[in-house]
């Protein structure tokens, strides 16, 4: 089993953790443990001291940590059950003398009290008196006063949040996860002050037990088996004092522990970086306490070369931490005379005010709620490069820069789209839900903010949990993110408006790509045949009805020989349209490449040829109003009737550009195709006729 598997299983079964922990508590208490066994359960709770420990040191916001005083908790009452099991072993177990109750508490016993009894009591009693009266007492103090300021201080807290919020400076999110942030301080604080208090009342604990255990060991090992006064205290007490030190100097560090935590102050490093980098801060102190150390060391009767070796560490730390701060002082005027040299430079060449009169092609401006999603990662920014990508592949024009930027004249989550300088757009996000989209067929209204898509102007419905999102999808809802419908709306208005896009620079490089791979083709078009004007209008009558440009060779070889005949742009387009018959087939077919068309009834397409004066008398480039406005209610109808489908009409190509310009303003995603555009391996598919 690999390693990442190992942790797996362990993460997946973490909750545990507790529960067995609980179990294992009452086990030892209820119990009668072998001392090999009691042995790897002291062991667990040096282990444990030890890791709580480093962990307190280490860690840099002590609320973080708040499973501590649970955990406080926990390895008290282990403690305790181990007394427990310990005392039952020493007291049943006795007459085997110093192994009665395992090597762990023997070599406690032995080693570090040096098998003195009388010595481990004094060590023992030294180590309660350190933790009762000096590290409990200050943790229990310290605990009650950061309890009561950290809930003094709440509702001031929460009052500088909500100004925050009211005067922009935070949005909604980060005002609700300080909110958050303050609950569970005051929640944690609360918490340390009552768990801390199990550690204060372990040591008087200890004390209790250790006495019960030498007492009634005594009176067990003289009475009932026969040992003599002597030899029963001594084996006792030494077993006693053993268990008392190797259940105290855990107890001990998980006091210091608790201590730390309470005292320890929100950094961005942990203790030990903290505590060496203030301490020299200042190479003062430590010069002054390297000469009192000097001094100390040539005194006469005093221990010479302690004190001079650790003078010599003193004056060593000082110098570096002078010459470090010698360093850091120099680069910071380097810094500042750069940035002196680079503000003269900006000073002496002025302001150019031609600076202030650039306009941006396009721009999208955003709420202060809006800015935490725009500036998440490369995300946003990485969604709108590629609707540059793919505008460019389908429509054949390279879109410039989108400008992203906030304004704070706009309301939290409202964001706009502009076109020049001139707001084209907006809409409104809500930045931790979903927009839930009704394309028409839901089988069940959900809850939610009423609103519309802001890019096809559907019904929808934002939504903020997860939950309502999986239930929205279920109803037939299309569910969709902010970042989405933004960039859906982007790339919408984008494609709406790519002719006011392609302007004559945007034209003459468009030319010059095409010259690396056609050069004859550019250099017949343009300037002999026709203007770099009169190409880039016939491109964008082209994309005015979104017909892709990409094949530009295509485009400028047709308008070119058509370009000796006549130079009406309109004409010039509807010819490059013809030549451009399969690429607008191909993207109005469906996926098994038919295309479906509503054909004008042989009558009314002779009455709008009539009417534009195009079977004889005088031409016209306008159908009148009132004959126009009955044609579009014919042709809304009929689409209406076959809208699942996505119609296309088809005409002839003589009323072809009079009919689009009709329905441009009312249908505008209504395409119209002449018969000459009809590519030959396409299908038609007829769903209607408009009489």
């Amino acid at each position: 089993m690999t390693t990442d598997r190992l942790l797996n299983t362990a993460s997946n079964y973490a909750h545990l953790a507790v529960p067995i922990a609980a179990v294992v508590i009452l086990f030892v208490l209820l119990v009668p443990l072998p001392p090999l066994l009691l042995d790897v359960f002291i062991s667990f709770n040096l282990m444990l001291s030890v890791v709580v420990l480093l962990a307190a040191i280490y860690i840099l916001q002590p609320v973080k940590f708040t499973s501590f005083p649970n955990l406080l908790l926990l390895t008290t009452l282990y403690r305790l059950a181990l007394n427990v099991a310990t005392t039952r072993l020493i007291l049943t177990r006795g007459e085997a003398g110093e192994d009665a109750a395992g090597a762990v508490i023997k070599s406690f016993g032995e080693f570090v009290i040096g098998g003195n009894y009388v010595v481990g009591a004094v060590i023992f009693l030294v180590l309660l008196a350190i933790q009762f009266l000096v590290v409990n007492h200050g943790a229990v103090r310290s605990s009650e006063v950061m309890a009561r300021f950290t809930l003094d201080a709440m509702p001031g807290k929460q009052m500088a949040v909500d100004a925050d919020l009211a005067a922009g400076i935070i949005d909604e999110h980060e005002a609700k996860r300080r909110r958050a942030e303050i609950g569970q301080t005051a929640e944690f604080h609360g918490a340390m002050d009552g768990a801390i208090r199990f550690t204060q009342r372990d040591a008087v604990a200890a004390i209790i037990i250790t006495v019960i255990n030498i007492i009634a060991g005594f009176a067990i090992g003289a009475f009932q088996h026969g040992m003599t006064l002597v030899e029963a205290l001594k084996t006792y007490t030494t077993l006693t004092v053993g268990d008392g030190v190797a259940a105290a100097v855990p107890s001990l560090m998980v006091s210091v522990a608790a201590a730390l935590i309470t005292t320890r102050a929100a950094t961005d490093a942990n203790m030990g970086e903290e505590m060496s980098s203030q301490l020299l801060l200042n190479p003062r102190p430590l010069y002054i306490a390297a000469a009192v150390l000097g001094v100390l060391g040539i005194l006469p009767g005093m221990p010479h070369i302690p004190f001079l070796l650790l003078a010599t560490g003193a004056a060593g730390m000082a110098y570096l931490s002078q010459q470090q701060q010698v360093n850091t002082q120099q680069r910071e005027e380097v810094r500042l005379n750069e940035e002196a040299k680079a503000k003269a430079a900006s000073v002496e060449q002025g302001e150019k005010i031609e600076s202030l009169l650039r306009v941006d092609a396009l721009a999208l401006e955003v709420g202060y709620g809006l800015i935490p999603m725009i500036s998440a990662g490369d995300s946003f920014l990485s969604r709108v490069r590629e609707i540059r990508r793919q505008i460019a592949m389908n429509l054949g024009i390279v879109v410039p820069p989108v400008h992203v930027t906030d304004n704070l004249q706009l309301a939290p989550r409202e964001y706009a789209i502009l076109l020049k300088g001139e707001r084209i757009a907006h809409g409104e996000l809500y930045p931790d839900g979903y927009l839930a989209i009704d394309p028409g067929a839901v089988r069940e209204k959900i809850d939610g903010i009423v609103t519309q898509d802001p890019t096809f102007g559907m019904p929808a419905v934002w939504i903020r949990r997860t939950a309502d999102r999986e239930r929205a999808l279920a109803a037939g809802y299309t569910v969709v993110d902010p970042t989405t419908v933004v960039c859906t709306h982007l790339s919408e208005l984008i494609k709406r408006h790519a002719p006011d896009l392609l302007g004559r620079q945007e034209t003459k490089a468009l030319l010059d790509a095409l010259a690396e791979t056609h050069p004859k083709t550019v250099e017949e078009a343009t300037p002999k045949v026709l203007s770099l004007g009169e190409v880039q209008r016939v491109l964008q009558n082209l994309l005015r009805e979104r017909v892709p440009i990409r094949d530009l060779a295509t485009i400028l070889e047709a308008i070119t020989d058509a370009g000796s005949l006549s130079r009406d742009v309109n004409v010039l387009a509807e010819t490059a349209r013809a030549a451009l018959s399969r690429t607008i087939c191909a993207g109005l077919s469906n996926e098994q490449g038919e295309l479906v068309v509503l054909t004008l009834d042989p009558t009314l397409e002779r009455e709008i040829a009539d009417r534009l004066g195009l079977l004889g008398g005088a031409p016209t480039q306008a159908i009148e109003p009132d004959f126009g406005r009955r044609v579009l209610e014919k042709i809304e109808t009929a689409v209406q009737s076959a809208i699942l489908s996505q119609p296309v009409i088809l005409c002839s190509s003589a009323i072809r550009p009079h009919l689009r310009k009709l329905t441009e303003r009312f249908l505008p995603d209504l395409s119209v195709i002449a018969h000459g555009e009809v590519s030959p391996n396409v299908r038609l598919i007829s769903v209607g006729a408009i009489a």
